[in-house]
């Protein structure tokens, strides 16, 4: 059951999705958006609250219930810069905005953009490990609980190699085509005198 809301849940993001963007951008009804996606997090609710209504009526503790931790502690980390992102190509192809920015390729500020999303990454498990540390208390002794285990460490090993990754950036800047100008804040440019 609760792999088949994990899958409901994430369908019903897309669709909410979809169904807020055409509203804003197609029908021009802004504020039915808005309602349309202050119902997104009304799905994790859902899906957090059968969770723990599946353990309380007294099932093993297993690999869904982990994803499911995961599930929400990503769209919480992450479901807003989906969105945003999304927002922001739609607005160019359904309203005529500007092309959204694109995220730096090279040097600091690409190692900045990366750092960032490790941060979301890091949000992610953090609110993963605390639910299942949550479930872990929750059940006690009462049963097997090596597979939340296993998801908290899942969860920390992603944090740990997303990590080394977005490091590389840093300590390996990407160097843009050779005789660009670098673009940044507080760098000098040649000026005409």
């Amino acid at each position: 059951m609760v792999v088949a809301l994990i899958i409901a849940c994430e369908v019903g993001f897309w669709v909410l999705l979809a169904l807020a963007l055409g509203a804003r951008y197609l029908l021009k009804w802004r504020r039915t958006s808005v309602v349309l996606l202050l119902c997104e997090p009304v799905l994790e609710l859902v899906l957090f609250a059968v969770t723990a209504w599946d353990l309380k009526n007294g099932a093993e503790p297993g690999w869904e219930h982990g994803l499911a931790a995961l599930y929400i502690g990503y769209t919480v980390a992450y479901g807003h810069y989906t969105i945003r992102w999304l927002d922001g190509h739609a607005a160019h192809r359904l309203a005529g905005g500007p092309p959204p920015a694109k995220p730096p390729r090279y040097g600091l500020p690409r190692a900045r953009h990366e750092g960032g999303l490790w941060l979301r990454t890091l949000l992610g498990a953090a609110v993963a490990c605390a639910l299942l540390q949550g479930a872990v208390w929750y059940v006690g002794d009462e049963g097997d609980v090596s597979s939340l285990r296993s998801f908290q460490w899942t969860a920390l090993r992603v944090v740990g190699i997303h990590g080394l990754i977005a490091l590389t950036y840093l300590i390996w800047p990407k160097k843009g085509p050779v005789g660009s100008a670098p673009k940044g804040r507080g760098e000098l440019r040649d000026q005409p005198r």
